[in-house]
């Protein structure tokens, strides 16, 4: 199985051309994921992403996490499918549509001096903010709500977070000390808790100013991670409806792997995500 590995800031994925590979069987997909993901049997990454023809869209994006499990949605991967189905002239125009499992999205890649793509802006659509969207369990009205700087029971303790859905869960803490934040060992917890149904990303953000924000992450079903793109855009959701940042602004958030420009339109209330895409290297990779 010939494959490509990219990454968005250190968010590194396998990729594999559907357009042009024969893909293994639905069943087998969740064992080849973990398969390849492994760094030492297999080719080491956070994940699979297969590039595939969509009905709907120009291309289809399917991801699969490093345990097997598949995750509606990925902002660090969308940005490097793009790279792939335009250089591959999967696609022909700068400007164009990828179906996901959450939603179909709208990418515009940006090209350097060689004509290949160095940057991608995503729209990544308008954030989900009741309880049932993220999704969270509850009952009656409170479905209804929103969930910001909400304070929440999780396994004996109470855990204050604002909850948004990017096509995925995430539960955003804000911190002081970002030296000290908690991501392995409150992480996993919030992750798997009965509250999220579906499970959740969990982010860490601390403000340095208005238009900054400091970030890591314990993505579902695949741990510590470089960045997430998704989970970048759920914390400056997150930062404007707690009052620490303004819609229409670019908003930089700091991720272990670089940066990524957030604003959040107050037009039509889509979140814009724009960042880098860089291809590490192809090979063929022979299933277990």
């Amino acid at each position: 199985m010939k494959f490509t590995k990219m990454h968005g800031l250190g968010n590194s994925y396998i990729y594999v051309d559907g357009f042009r590979e024969k893909i293994p069987d639905e069943e087998c997909l969740p064992d080849l994921a973990s398969e390849v993901a492994n760094p030492y049997t297999g080719i080491g990454s956070d994940g699979l992403i297969l590039i595939l023809p969509s009905n709907v869209a120009d291309v289809r994006m399917r991801v699969f996490n490093s345990d097997g499990s598949e995750a509606k949605n990925c902002g660090n991967g969308l940005r490097c499918v793009s790279k792939y189905a335009y250089e591959q002239q999967h696609v022909e125009q700068a400007n164009f549509s990828i179906e996901t499992f959450g939603a179909i999205v709208e990418s515009q890649v940006h090209l350097d001096e060689e004509g290949k793509v160095s940057e991608v802006t995503v729209d990544m659509g308008v954030p989900r903010l009741k309880r049932k969207e993220v999704p969270m369990r509850g009952k009656g009205g409170a479905l209804e709500a929103h969930v910001i700087d909400a304070t929440e029971p999780i396994n004996g303790n109470d855990y204050t977070f604002t909850a948004v859905s990017m096509g995925n869960p995430h539960a955003v803490f804000f911190v002081d000390n970002f030296a000290d934040a908690p991501v392995e060992s409150v992480g996993p917890l919030v992750e798997k808790a009965d509250l999220f149904p579906e499970g959740t990303n969990v982010e860490f953000i601390s403000m340095k100013n208005t238009s900054e924000i400091d970030f890591a992450v314990w993505e579902r079903g695949s741990g510590v991670t470089q960045a997430c793109g998704t989970g970048a855009c759920a914390a400056v959701v997150a930062a404007v409806l707690n009052g620490e940042a303004k819609k229409d602004e670019a908003i930089t958030v700091h991720l272990p792997g670089g940066d990524l420009t957030i604003h959040w339109s107050s037009k039509d209330d889509h979140v814009w995500m724009k960042g880098p895409a860089v291809t590490v290297c192809t090979g063929t990779y022979f299933p277990a």
